[in-house]
């Protein structure tokens, strides 16, 4: 299942994007409002939790400087990576897409295929935030 978030233009550089998101204490800011639980676990992971949904553990798998940075489920039960791609626009701007890409069967993609959609799109558009 893949899905992508709109691409969203920041006022900030691609380098200094990149950097706000390799410092994993930074989505908390891009978390949407019902937010549960957020608890920084490490330099690269941390737990959050969505009401009416289970905690996700995410680990930070690569990083591409100052273009990309993939995220991970540090949990195989549900395998999937966040890639961040970052590209720049100009010196004071640059435009950040999500793209969500898991593995699984196709009841549970239905299931989870609106709310992952609409907090893909919530963390883009919160990049304005950081």
């Amino acid at each position: 299942m893949n899905l992508e978030s709109p691409k969203v233009t920041v006022q900030k550089s691609a380098q200094e994007l990149f950097d706000l998101l390799s410092d994993v204490k930074n989505f908390e800011k891009l978390m949407p409002d019902n937010i549960a639980k957020f608890e920084v676990i490490g330099e690269d992971a941390f737990i959050f939790g969505l009401k009416g949904m289970p905690e996700i553990k995410l680990k930070m798998k690569e990083k591409t400087s100052p273009s990309k940075i993939v995220l991970g489920a540090a949990s195989d039960k549900l395998p999937f990576t966040l890639v961040s791609n970052i590209e720049s626009e100009s010196d004071t701007s640059s435009t950040v897409k999500l793209d969500f890409e898991g593995d699984f069967n196709p009841m549970m993609a239905m299931m989870i295929k609106g709310p992952i959609g609409k907090f893909i799109e919530t963390l883009a558009n919160n990049m304005t935030k950081l």
